[in-house]
């Protein structure tokens, strides 16, 4: 059958290359030519043969058969094998692929190649193993295009330590590093290369963790460009995985199956968000944006296309200077796509080639998201996602549409076969109780946007899903990983009560949140929210937070090819002042490191980020950022609301170099009034000689995350101790009891920034350890504030006792069950 007539436009469309398609009557793959294996999809379910005068064809069983996770496909072949027309490549279970994907139609494809063309053979109706379907051509050469590039040339071979490889935020880092170097950087995995100012086409090479690639760069101050893109890699930017972890594996990681049901109304699907939900099921479904494929003239298509890719990007760079953890991060990778300079050579060529804008820009995406879904990495894979999502925006800004507002009745559970990252952060929480996806993957963008708007969520649930009937009533339990259809009177009044008991706690909590924060004693508890814009900030003061523990100021220091000015932080720190009306602001210094580095603050890989330049180190070893981000502090008015609050203090000499500038800083402004200055306790070295720093500090509060991580020697990016990192450690309550002890001695208080102040079981634990400020994630403010009106500080002080006398952090954790039931 002609390509035209397969069920999806990436292939119907000849994106990815011309040829026929086959719709198969035995579950049988045979080579259509002779040639060599050179791609072997882990799944089983596409292939692809280089022939011997280097066409490539890729032959792909199925459509959207990659979410089989390789059910049903028996690969007769490996990668590396030369084989002869006619051989068997793949077996694979016809009846249970055409069950299992939407099509069981095989393209057939000549991977598109400059000079190569093909002549079908066949045109249509019944053919059999061994019959000619099409001929290729090549056009003889009459030169050959070669890239010169003058000056030096350097290269770096890297093993990358990325827990999921290079995919979009990773690829959009290494594009921002380039941005000082004129050199021409190449990164080439096996035999494919990429532009490393790509991002979109770097993830397509499928960089996993462990491969090794090697960085060439060719032009001017070609060495230190190699150099600083391997520092990057290598430091892990972040995401750094477990040595051990680095070795091959045969098949890429899959979303953690969920436990199969075994009654009827049962379905499992993959926990993307936690929650539990009851609703009615009412089904989302988008319709394709229709657009009219051909151009009206490559100058008005041009223009067309530059201005629907501006109107994004305003979009974009409006909605970045609010944004903060997740959605900071997401946005900033689609930022860096729409400035790819692959999709934007491809888009061009296409008016050139008779396009209309919003199909140029269709075709230069279609064809990646398509390599990145059939990669065969599951991380991978659900990035083609924010393809598809950008793909959508920038055809709706070209051609004025604007899709309908996502609006539902207030009880609704969402069903689709997919949400892009737009559609959730458009979904009002209050109509919207959760959703189930048929596709999707519990670490896509989707499932963490979903958590962070607090909306539970099921994803992978499959074909299952499409038999739910639109307004059955639904149980979604994201927690147990499953749907319940049209539940019984006995389930349904079960699930009511945990959510009526969930709200009734949440609603008494938010209704006192306003009060100020005290024990039932009368004993004096602040309670702060840590923030990082401010939308934070104006949530935070609506959940009744009395001020924030914690600004963290990296969001204006990252992503970006030069460091904020003074003029621009002071702006930014008094939005966020006023929007707290007066109440206390302490803003912690840069804290970044080789973990998380910014492109113009040069940091050598280390062995160990953690460990290294990190944390007020970096301030001191650049002391010009130090001193801008000083001076912008002091520039927030009035002076005294803003605190200063130094990352990562080991010793009382890095304290007394940064009050050294303080002072000297204040005298050049004329400032007299006092601005306080405290540090964060994270290391065991402040926790010990807490007493020596409160004599020079004005106060200390505790990133327990990071006290946590260094008292018992486990890195929380590790998988493989991450399980055992707990706050709750007799250890970590101990250093926690001295730090306590010696700010008292020295009559400086001390709160906690870190996620113990937002757990209900540690709460009562750090009152009785002597802790008077809390600074909490602002949806917890309201139930903190109330849990500690619950408490007396006679009561948390015995139970404090009680706790540090505890084996193990398990052991404290049942304690502090048992407290507070």
């Amino acid at each position: 059958m002609p390509l035209e007539e397969v069920p999806d436009p990436v292939f119907a469309q000849r994106m990815l290359g011309d040829g026929v398609a086959i719709d198969p009557t035995e579950g049988c793959l045979y080579a259509p030519c002779d040639g060599e294996v050179t791609v072997l999809q882990p799944s089983g379910h596409a292939i692809t043969l280089r022939a011997s005068d280097g066409v490539e064809l890729l032959m792909h069983i199925g459509i959207d058969t990659v979410q089989l996770a390789g059910a049903g496909f028996d690969p007769q072949v490996k990668v590396g094998d030369r084989v002869r027309a006619g051989e068997v490549l793949v077996r694979f279970d016809l009846d249970a692929v055409v069950c299992g994907a939407p099509s069981i139609v095989t393209p057939v494809l000549l991977i598109a190649q400059d000079g190569v063309t093909v002549t079908r053979k066949h045109g249509g109706g019944m053919v059999a193993p061994g019959e000619p379907i099409f001929t290729v051509h090549r056009e003889s050469a009459t030169a050959e295009a070669t890239d010169v590039v003058a000056g030096e040339t350097a290269f770096r071979d890297v093993v990358v330590p990325l827990a999921h490889g290079i995919h979009a935020r990773p690829a959009a880092r290494l594009r921002e590093v380039l941005v000082p170097f004129a050199a021409k950087v190449t990164i080439t995995k096996g035999t494919q290369r990429a532009d490393a100012r790509s991002p979109v086409r770097l993830m397509t090479l499928g960089i996993k963790l462990g491969d090794t690639i090697r960085i060439l760069a060719e032009g001017g101050r070609a060495e230190e460009a190699a150099a600083t893109l391997a520092a990057l890699i290598e430091s892990g930017m972040g995401e750094k995985a477990d040595p051990a972890a680095a070795a091959p594996v045969a098949s890429p990681p899959q979303p953690a199956p969920a436990p199969v049901p075994a009654e009827p109304g049962l379905l499992a699907g993959v926990p993307a968000a936690p929650g539990l939900a009851i609703g009615t099921a009412r089904f989302f479904r988008l319709p394709e944006l229709t657009i009219d494929p051909i151009g009206k003239g490559a100058s008005l298509e041009r223009a067309r296309l530059e201005d629907g890719l501006g109107r994004v990007a305003q979009v974009i760079d409006a909605d970045l200077t609010h944004a903060a953890g997740p959605m900071r991060s997401i946005l900033a990778a689609h930022r860096a796509m729409l400035d790819d300079p692959e999709l934007l050579e491809a888009a061009r060529q296409a008016i050139l080639d008779g396009a209309s804008a919003g199909q140029a820009w269709r075709q230069a995406l279609r064809p990646q998201a398509a390599l990145l879904r059939e990669s065969g990495d599951a991380h991978l894979a659900e990035r083609a996602d924010d393809m598809v999502d950008l793909e959508r925006r920038v055809v709706s800004a070209i051609e004025g549409v604007q899709d309908t507002p996502l609006l539902f009745p207030e009880d609704t559970i969402l069903l689709a076969d997919d949400l892009l990252p737009s559609q959730v952060t458009a979904l009002d929480p209050a109509q919207v109780r959760g959703f189930c996806t048929a596709r999707g993957g519990p670490t896509s963008h989707v499932a963490i946007l979903a958590a962070s708007l607090g909306i539970p969520a099921l994803v992978a649930m499959g074909a299952a899903l499409r038999t739910v009937e639109e307004g059955e009533t639904l149980i979604l339990d994201a927690g147990a990983g499953t749907l319940r259809v049209a539940p019984g009177d006995a389930q349904r009044s079960d699930a009511e009560a945990r959510v009526a008991a969930r709200a009734a706690t949440l609603a008494a909590a938010r209704a006192a949140a306003g009060a100020e924060a005290r024990l039932a004693d009368g004993t004096r508890i602040e309670v702060f929210a840590n923030l990082g814009s401010v939308g934070d900030a104006e949530r935070a003061i609506a959940a009744g937070a009395e001020g924030s523990g914690l600004l963290r100021t990296e969001f204006l220091f990252l992503d970006r090819d030069m460091p904020p000015s003074v003029a621009e932080q002071t702006a930014e720190y008094q939005a966020i002042a006023e929007a707290l009306q007066g109440r206390p602001l302490i803003i912690r210094l840069l804290d970044i490191g080789g973990d998380k580095p910014a492109p113009y603050l040069p940091i050598a890989a280390e062995e160990n980020p953690a460990l290294g330049l990190r944390g007020i180190r970096v301030g001191l070893a650049h002391p010009q950022v130090l001193e801008d981000q000083l001076r912008a502090i002091l520039g927030v008015r009035p002076i005294g609301v803003a605190k200063i609050m130094l990352p990562m203090i080991a010793s009382v000499g890095e304290l007394r170099a940064v009050r050294a500038v303080l002072d000297r800083l204040r005298g050049e402004l004329g400032i007299g009034e006092k601005v306080e200055l405290g540090i964060m306790v994270e290391t065991p070295a402040a926790a010990v000689t807490a007493d020596l720093l409160a004599a020079e500090a004005d106060f200390l509060s505790i990133g327990t995350n990071d006290l946590t991580q260094y008292t018992l020697a486990m890195d929380r990016g590790n998988p493989a101790v991450a399980s055992g990192i707990d706050g709750l450690h007799p250890a970590v309550l101990r250093l926690i009891a001295d730090t306590c002890r010696g700010a008292a001695s020295k009559d400086r208080w001390v709160g906690v920034c870190g996620g113990l102040a937002s757990d209900p079981l540690a709460v009562p634990i750090l009152v009785g350890l002597g802790v008077t400020e809390l600074s909490a994630t602002v949806s917890m403010v309201p139930e903190v504030k109330a849990l500690l009106a619950t408490l007396t500080l006679e009561r948390a002080r015995a139970h404090a006792a009680a706790a540090l006398t505890c084996a193990t952090a398990a052991d404290v954790r049942r304690l502090a069950r048992e407290f507070t039931a």
